[in-house]
């Protein structure tokens, strides 16, 4: 999902013409040979200085230099970098079969099956993941934010066998005990420390994913569902948002209700309603949870690229910009300018006044985050085709 964007210079055909309206050529009128040295010292891109270097009119016998100012030249640059940082619940409740609604092969074993297709699916690339196992392997420590602000798998490029190796190492062996509790505020926490010391290093898009079964407990004092909301929102402000993987309990006599309250922490985390996967068809419950984290990934894309330098290190001028999407289908569409994004399906800049990034609006960044295929460009031309407020 890191889509590859081809920022294309496409000034040719803007700029390349001659006084007549003909192909130039790129030399002197004059035959002074002074107007080519003048186009390639840089300048306002596709602007004035580039289309008459030597400051006559184009035709007075001054050379235009438009042959070499406007020659096709190409950037690359991709969407912000995106990293997941999974917080797993592995509390008895997942599957020791203590009670009929903690079935291991109801909950545990598909669970952890779709997450293992997951991280080592190749349609993954381009993302990179980390893992947290909660509640942690020291009972005493269990609810400390320090816990768990390194993770067990640290953020890794997908796919990876490290996160399946990871899962199978916490698994209780039969007979074995399972970790108790469940430290959801102090996970989110800790996870939120790692992912700000992390971003320190590399910067792009975080989000926390909390797949869990059942609500905080076993730590005083955050034993409730506004303790999380609290961590979330901190994270939040910190611009890491937070989905919620619900686990439900399987359909089973006596089981309690484990999971409708996981829709507040989601909502605070800026991330809509949680995702609930229900239980009792282990077929069914590994095909919705992989069907969660795929909508996950896909939501999760950035809509941000970054404003590549203008080519020759000229000055960018912001309106002589086109953006277009192609699908994975391979049929390119142009991207309406829209700074106030009222149109929902275009684009705009982040500041209007010195920007820096292209910021797709809603609908077109939906378009981008549902085709794993999907291409944009970013073209630059040598007339204004958008008008930028001032």
């Amino acid at each position: 999902m890191a889509i590859a964007l081809s920022m294309v210079t496409l000034v040719g055909a803007a700029c390349g013409g001659g006084p007549d309206g003909s192909a130039g050529s790129g030399g002197s009128q004059s035959g002074s040979g002074s107007g080519s040295d003048s186009a390639s010292s840089g300048g306002i891109f596709g602007g004035e200085d580039d289309l008459n270097p030597g400051g006559g009119g184009i035709g007075s016998g001054d050379s235009t230099g438009a042959g070499q100012a406007c020659a096709t030249q190409s950037s690359k640059a991709e969407l912000q970098p995106v990293y997941l940082a999974f917080a797993f619940d592995v509390s008895g409740s997942m599957g020791q079969n203590d009670q009929p609604w903690h079935d291991k092969s109801l909950k545990w074993d598909p669970v952890v099956r779709a997450t293992k297709e997951f991280f080592s699916d190749p349609g993954a690339a381009g993302l990179t993941a980390s893992l947290t196992f909660f509640p942690g392997a020291n009972q005493r420590r269990m609810c400390s934010g320090g816990t768990y602000s390194s993770p067990d798998v640290e953020m890794t490029p997908l796919p990876s066998m490290a996160f399946a190796e990871a899962i199978d190492a916490v698994t209780p062996e039969p007979g074995e005990r399972w970790r108790i509790g469940t430290p959801t505020a102090f996970v989110v926490q800790g996870t939120t420390t790692f992912i700000e010391e992390e971003r320190r290093q590399n910067p792009g898009k975080y989000a926390i994913v909390l797949v869990t079964d059942g609500y905080p407990q076993l730590c005083d004092g955050a034993d409730s569902i506004e303790a999380v909301v609290q961590r979330v929102e901190s994270a939040r402000e910190s611009n890491i948002a937070t989905y919620v993987v619900g686990v439900a309990n399987p359909p089973v006599e006596d089981a309690p209700e484990n999971v409708e309250n996981l829709k507040e922490i989601a909502v605070a985390g800026g991330t809509g309603d949680a995702f609930i996967i229900d239980t009792g068809d282990p077929e069914e419950t590994a095909a919705t949870f992989r069907a969660a984290i795929d909508q996950i990934r896909g939501s999760a894309v950035s809509c941000t690229l970054p404003i590549p330098p203008a080519p020759d290190g000229r000055t960018f001028d912001k309106q002589k910009v086109n953006v277009t999407y192609t699908s994975g289908a391979g049929t390119p569409t142009s991207l309406m300018y829209d700074q106030e994004c009222e149109s929902g399906s275009g684009w705009r800049y982040d500041d209007p006044a010195d920007p820096t990034q292209i910021v797709l609006c809603e609908g077109a960044c939906s378009m981008v985050q549902s085709d794993p295929d999907a291409s944009l460009g970013v073209d630059f031309t040598c007339e204004d085709v958008i008008i930028v407020p001032l």
